[in-house]
């Protein structure tokens, strides 16, 4: 007898969903939502497994009772113990589900189906890697517990069809070769699968593990239907089923879907029309390829229709259904590391990112501002700027794409003169004439620059006499400054005018603020 092979071709196509929830961390709203989109995907079409299985193993059931043997009878026992089995893995999976929904918060006010905090990655780690005993070889904690059922529902799912080799190939749940896939510090399964991962990425993943396990059950169940004789199974529902590689593309990506009509066997296009938008699209294999290139983002929808000609009764039906997926932008992220304005005549650090595509691919210039930008690691430069202005770009090109991000560019702040830790008022004798001159100081500045003093008028004015008055080029006194501070007494009077600094960067000196000081 011929047993259906759709099943197995179907979980192919679901595998391809998956690959959505492998997008780059630290991602938009727009992409967490898509996550939701693709688990809510996975466990619509997990159903129609689950129609499938109850159908093989009601032909089972119906052959087993209709021919009654004891070879039958054991056949329908293993059957029924498949899908037992199967229910258990599900419900035990749901479980972790409802635990990792409760532990992000519960319901958010927007929806309900969403937890509060769907981004976290810590609670992820801590639930299903770390445990109670922050080790990620614990079997406390939920991750190696599921890896653990995993292989345990693999292995009696297995040995309810004999340990069948073309089964054990069929059966998509499993665990994979990890060592070899992941980096180096990951310790067990559970760390490489789940560590750091946004909760909203690991409900589709915990969907795929349900979909997985029904899927081998029913690889199972059709080695069991082989075994019982009698007459064939014949399925005659039939409804459109999209599997698209991705849920969310950037504008310019193609997007890609496969279309295909579920519960018939891959001789079915003889029969069968599949329109997209009223486009009727080449089949081959039971299946057709739609494709389409958005050149703008948002939720596109698509209108599927599939005529099909009933082998059993001659008669063509049509079935129709709408699909979507949403079309997202890249979006580049310009920022200095340390102020939102770059300083002439220091380094100024920048980092530059963008969504969805590697550093070694983008190309970063300046504009404006006398500017030059030089490469220091993956994605981090320094800035060299010569001249303010209020419109100094950083462009960015590649993959793509082609952005840019706006900067002033400032002189370094004036700087503060003081004579010790002073700027002015009352010092003692002692005090100063220990002083070696005046410095320039950069109070509330993040980078590591220092202006020096070009130079001031010192003024003596003392206790009821006439002032004098000394020129001092650069900041330590000279000779004559420095006779006219030893000559301080009580009630003295000293004026530092006219002090010139000149900071990285400038063309020539600038005047800061004068001092007074009083000796006692």
């Amino acid at each position: 007898m011929s047993i259906p092979k759709e099943p197995r071709q179907l979980m192919i196509n679901l595998m391809y969903l998956v690959l959505t929830a492998l997008l780059a961390l630290n991602v938009s709203a727009e992409v967490m939502n898509a996550f939701f989109s693709l688990e809510k995907g996975i466990k619509d079409s997990s159903a129609i497994v689950d129609t499938n299985n109850a159908t093989v193993l009601g032909g089972i059931q119906k052959q087993a009772e209709t021919y009654k043997t004891e070879k039958n009878d054991s056949v329908l026992v293993a059957a029924k113990e498949v899908d037992q089995i199967t229910k258990d893995f599900v419900d035990y999976v749901e479980n972790i589900h409802k635990q990792l929904f409760e532990a992000a918060g519960g319901p958010s006010e927007k929806d309900p189906a969403i937890p509060k905090r769907m981004k976290d990655k810590d609670i992820t780690t801590r639930l299903l890697v770390m445990g109670q005993n922050d080790d990620p070889t614990d079997l406390d904690a939920l991750g190696p517990q599921l890896e653990q059922e995993i292989i345990s529902v693999r292995e009696k799912l297995l040995a309810l069809a004999d340990n069948d080799a073309v089964v054990s190939e069929s059966l998509p749940l499993g665990i994979e070769d990890w060592q070899s896939k992941a980096g180096k510090g990951k310790k067990s399964w559970a760390d490489y699968k789940f560590r750091q991962m946004p909760v909203a990425a690991v409900f589709p993943m915990l969907r795929k593990m349900q979909s997985d396990a029904k899927a081998s059950a029913s690889s199972v169940l059709n080695y069991l239907f082989k075994k019982v004789k009698g007459e064939e199974i014949i399925f005659d529902v039939f409804q459109p089923v999209i599997s698209a590689s991705k849920g969310y593309v950037i504008r310019g990506d193609e997007y890609q879907a496969d279309v295909f009509l579920s519960a018939y066997s891959s001789t079915a296009g003889e029969s069968t029309k599949i329109f997209v938008d009223g486009r009727e699209l080449d089949i081959e294999e039971g299946k057709a390829i739609y494709t389409a290139k958005p050149s703008s983002i948002g939720t596109k929808k698509f209108k599927v229709r599939i005529d099909v000609t009933n082998p059993l009764t001659g008669q063509t039906e049509s079935y129709d259904k709408e699909f979507e997926y949403e079309v997202g932008e890249r979006s580049v992220t310009v920022s200095a590391d340390k102020m939102n304005v770059f300083y002439i005549g220091v380094d100024n650090p920048v980092s530059v990112s963008a969504a969805g595509i590697s550093s070694n691919e983008l190309s970063v210039s300046i504009s404006g501002g006398g500017g030059s930008i030089r490469k220091v690691g993956s994605a981090n430069y320094v800035v060299e700027v010569k001249q303010p202005t209020d419109d100094c770009r950083i462009n960015v090109r590649g993959g793509g794409l082609s952005d840019s991000k706006v900067f002033r560019v400032k002189r370094i702040p004036d700087p503060v003169a003081r004579l010790g830790n002073k700027e002015d008022g009352s010092m003692g004798n002692g005090e100063f004439k220990a002083q070696q001159g005046v410095i320039a100081w950069l109070d509330n500045f993040d980078f590591e620059a220092k202006c020096a003093i070009q130079g001031f008028k010192l003024v003596r004015v003392p206790k009821r006499q006439d002032p004098i008055e000394v020129l001092n080029s650069g900041g330590t006194y000279s000779s004559d400054a420095k006779r006219i501070v030893d000559q301080a007494r009580p009630g003295d009077t000293y004026y530092f005018f006219d002090v010139k600094a000149r900071c990285p960067g400038d063309v020539a000196g600038r005047k800061i603020n004068s001092m007074v000081f009083t000796i006692k």
